[in-house]
């Protein structure tokens, strides 16, 4: 180098200096970039498996045993992670590796095998051939269901026939007879008629009273009526009137079970007046003879009546005393006299 100046000597110097001071600047970017370029290829080159619990993690594996795996993540850090955490996903991403394949193996759920799809084949069944259309009558006597029906239903017309000739005291030839000519109709037509009262025997006449006559003699004439003046009134009455005998006493009445219906109406309306503790003149010496299969009661009152018995109020020796009787045990009813 030629001797110059001195002021020229300075730059060049400080020149030199400002290029190598530059070059160094450029290597060190160069490390720099080349670091962190290193450092996103490693970072693209990890891979990702997924947890079980939803998270994921990222990185190398470095090592891998039968309790599970090592991973190196992109912030230079390792982890340990056992094989149960891993997702089926991730653990089939693993196995893909030939070396880590049979650590993994046992944890991998197979696929279910894939079902075949049924076939839905539709076959033809034999049906029932629908009845021709029929009325009421015709459909129930060409089946034998209906049949059976229409039997049950003429049996029960003879059954409430039967029932409805006692209830009302009729034949029961009779209206079983209307019954099965007329069904339904005929017991119905019984059923409205009031029922038949069982016919009451007249008194016996009193014997007239033979009268020996004269021949040739006037007949006797007729006796002339007197007066009688009993308490509130005067009236005529005969001068040959006498106590009544019992030839006049009121004839006995029976009532047999069949022919009467025994119930609280029966007793309310055939004998009211043994229901009093006095009873009238005219039937205070009537007795009730009530038969059932416990023995003969002489009934001289009825004290209570309920829905299915009643309480009578019966002589037993010098005492009397009341009993208790059902009306179905009650066979037959006599009212008469208590000297008759």
């Amino acid at each position: 180098m030629l001797p110059g100046n001195g002021k020229d000597d300075v730059e060049f110097a400080f020149a030199a200096r400002k290029h190598l001071l530059e070059k160094r600047v450029r290597k060190i970017l160069g490390i720099v970039f080349g670091c962190w370029l290193g450092g996103l290829l490693l970072a693209a080159g990890a891979d990702t498996f997924l947890l079980t619990d939803g998270t994921s993690v990222s990185g190398d594996v470095v090592k891998y045993d039968d309790n599970g795996v090592l991973i190196r993540t992109p912030g230079d850090t390792y982890t340990n992670l056992t094989w149960t955490v891993f997702s089926q996903g991730a653990l089939n991403q693993l196995a893909q590796n030939p070396k880590i394949k049979p650590f993994v193996s046992p944890f991998i759920i197979p696929p279910a095998p894939a079902r075949p799809k049924a076939e839905i084949k539709i076959k033809e069944v034999s049906r029932l051939a629908e009845p021709p259309k029929a009325p009421l009558l015709a459909a129930l006597f060409s089946s034998s269901v209906g049949l059976v029906v229409m039997f049950l239903i003429y049996g029960a017309n003879l059954y409430a026939a039967m029932e409805i000739a006692v209830f009302r005291a009729r034949p029961a030839g009779m209206v079983v007879g209307v019954a099965a000519v007329l069904p339904v109709l005929g017991p119905i037509i019984f059923l409205s008629l009031p029922t038949q009262g069982e016919p009451v025997a007249e008194p016996v006449a009193e014997a007239e009273t033979p009268t020996m006559a004269v021949p040739g003699a006037a007949p006797a004439p007729a006796p002339a009526p007197t007066l009688v003046q009993p308490p509130g009134g005067i009236h005529i009455a005969s001068s040959s009137w006498h106590p009544a005998t019992t030839t006049e006493k009121a004839a006995t009445q029976v009532f047999h079970r069949g022919q009467f219906m025994f119930n609280r109406r029966f007793f309310e309306t055939k004998f009211p007046n043994f229901f009093g503790v006095v009873r009238r003149e005219a039937d205070k010496d009537l007795v009730l003879l009530v038969k059932t299969p416990r023995g003969q009661y002489e009934v001289n009152r009825i004290t209570r009546i309920a829905a299915n018995d009643l309480h009578f109020e019966v002589q037993h020796g010098a005492a009397r005393q009341e009993v208790m009787v059902p009306f179905g045990e009650i066979q037959e009813i006599q009212v008469k006299h208590k000297e008759a």
